[in-house]
């Protein structure tokens, strides 16, 4: 008998929760899983901008899209969202976890305050999320959720300790997570992409050009939107983006002196 997360290929009708879904990536996969029939629930904290983004949804497939307020660093406000949810849509077939802010700065200059945020968003947020959502999967035997991590969470490098110290905890746990859960019919992918031509980067990049610098790797959020909605409801483990990056973990974890080296150097565009 098949996992039940098999039977997630098609979205038809299934309820599907995105955070930070106003705006970049989100956004972007919220309209690809409206275009496959899911009945969207848009979450983020900009609840203007999310009722934008939930009547584009509606309008893909003539299906129900929620705008949800939420600010993942508030557990309480998560189980209350998580309640509402299976209230107004039914229960979330597909969590997808992407949430989350970066800074570009060195360790000794970073404001520890920040840091413990960036956890609170990137790390623990995710992981109340998770938890919640999870416990209502396994009632049904079946859910699939995709965690929104890094290619700085397997490769480090200058100005990004926090950052890559947050999606390399998102890793881990996902890891061990997809092993415990796979009984109950739930699947557990990790997404790590390199640079995406996002508002991320915004808030991110204080000098403004770290985008320019690395252009010829920038990814399009459209279709890497469109390649995280394809594979729900397949036993895929991780999507590294670009490919080229799943080489570059391999030689980094043979040749981690070699690495430090490149990434320092050669590939440091911060």
């Amino acid at each position: 008998m098949k996992a039940g997360y098999h039977e997630l290929r098609d979205l038809e009708d299934r309820v599907v929760l995105i955070t930070g879904a106003s705006s970049g990536l989100g956004e972007q996969i919220a309209y690809q899983a409206a275009k496959k029939g899911a009945i969207v629930v848009a979450a983020a904290r900009n609840i203007s901008k999310l009722r934008e983004v939930a009547k584009a949804c509606s309008e893909f497939r003539g299906k129900k899209a929620l705008a949800v307020s939420l600010d993942v660093a508030n557990p309480t406000r998560i189980e209350k969202v998580i309640d509402q949810i299976k209230h107004q849509v039914g229960a979330i077939d597909v969590l997808i976890n992407d949430a989350g802010f970066g800074l570009m700065q060195s360790a000794l200059d970073f404001d520890m305050t920040v840091a413990e945020k960036m956890f609170r968003v990137n790390v623990l947020g995710l992981m109340y999320l998770t938890k919640y959502t999870a416990v209502q999967m396994a009632k049904q035997r079946r859910g699939a959720i995709i965690n929104i991590a890094s290619v700085a969470g397997k490769i480090a490098t200058p100005k990004s300790s926090v950052y890559s110290a947050t999606k390399a905890a998102v890793i881990a746990y996902s890891n061990a997570l997809r092993l415990e859960v796979k009984p109950l019919g739930i699947s557990v992918m990790t997404v790590n992409p390199g640079p995406i031509r996002t508002n991320f980067f915004e808030k991110a990049d204080k000098t403004g050009d770290y985008l320019s610098k690395v252009n010829g790797i920038v990814l399009n959020p459209e279709l890497v939107a469109e390649k995280i909605i394809n594979a729900i409801g397949t036993a895929k483990r991780e999507l590294t983006l670009p490919h080229f990056f799943k080489a570059a973990e391999i030689g980094y974890t043979i040749f981690p002196k070699l690495g430090d080296f490149l990434t320092a150097n050669v590939f440091n565009k911060k």
